[in-house]
């Protein structure tokens, strides 16, 4: 069985454009492998490919979930399985595409069989994190010291999720990921490339989206969020997306443009760099530097390459 083509990196990178032009190809079709991309109404916030894009290559797991629905690791890959077996049958080239790190694992290693959650535990620490968000970073340090490298103070979700496994289950995230067992037919055997930038070309390049993303709508996108937050009375968990605080402060005229723009491009480099930490300890096989390409047909090297594995 041919292994599936997957492309992956840090937010910003130029993933999306990449992957459709390596998609037009090879005959492919693209699912998204991105918590937050799945989710509607968040085109311009979460930076979906454009419609243009998805009118030339066909998408999956892009805009399809309501904002106020959850979304688990298990349940996203059983969605990319699903979906690659779809793809197959159509005799189309299925490639994933996205950053996200946790479900990446869930696709290559599984996640661990028993997903403990609880309620009530969970609103504790969710307290506990808007009191004193150090304490809990600190208390993730001390009980597993692997997995707080990857996990940034300000990924609140991620955070609070590895301290209610350790709660609940008395053994840390780390322990649990070792020890997973997953049918390995639920297991996906990836052809994964890793694609890159210089810092200073990277950090231009955030700087550059989020200035153009403000351009384009996102105030007006976030605010009708808002909207349907209010309407629907449900909590949405897509608005812990990055940035979408800052826009909400916006909203609420408690900060400026200039300071909203900073800070999300700060937010979105410390992000960068937590999804570089979480892929070099991944199976890579392929890093693509994509700094002074220009000229050079990337996807036709990525094709060339795939087409002889």
């Amino acid at each position: 069985m041919k292994k599936i083509l997957t492309i992956i990196g840090p937010t910003a990178v130029g993933k999306t454009d990449l992957t459709v032009r390596i998609a037009e190809n090879l005959n492919g079709e693209i699912i998204g492998l991105d918590s937050r991309q799945i989710y509607k109404y968040m085109n311009i916030g979460t930076a979906q490919p454009t419609n243009d894009d998805m009118k030339s290559i066909n998408h999956h797991l892009i805009g399809c979930k309501e904002p106020w629905e959850p979304i688990s690791a298990g349940k996203y890959a059983k969605m990319i399985i699903e979906k690659i077996s779809e793809i197959q049958e159509r005799e189309k080239v299925p490639i994933i595409c996205g950053g996200a790190g946790l479900y990446f694992r869930a696709i290559t290693k599984g996640i661990f069989s028993e997903s403990y959650t609880d309620a009530g535990l969970r609103k504790e620490l969710e307290n506990k994190y808007k009191e004193d968000s150090m304490s809990l970073m600190l208390r993730l340090q001390s009980i597993d010291p692997e997995y707080a490298k990857i996990v940034h103070i300000n990924n609140k979700k991620r955070l609070i999720r590895a301290l209610e496994i350790f709660e609940l289950t008395g053994f840390p995230p780390t322990k649990h990921f070792k020890n997973q067992k997953m049918n390995q037919s639920q297991l996906l055997d990836l052809y994964t490339v890793y694609l890159s930038l210089e810092k200073n070309v990277h950090i231009n390049k955030i700087n550059e989206r989020t200035n153009y993303m403000v351009k384009m709508g996102w105030v007006d996108e976030v605010d009708y969020l808002l909207s349907l937050q209010k309407e629907k009375r449900l909590k949405m968990p897509a608005l812990d997306s990055i940035g979408y605080k800052q826009v909400i402060e916006y909203i609420n005229d408690d900060i400026d443009r200039e300071t909203l723009i900073k800070t999300v491009v700060n937010k979105t480099k410390q992000y960068a760099r937590s999804q570089d930490k979480w892929f070099k300890k991944e199976k890579i096989d392929l890093f693509v530097d994509l700094t002074n390409l220009e000229g050079f047909d990337v996807h036709k090297y990525i094709c060339d390459i795939y087409s002889i594995i």
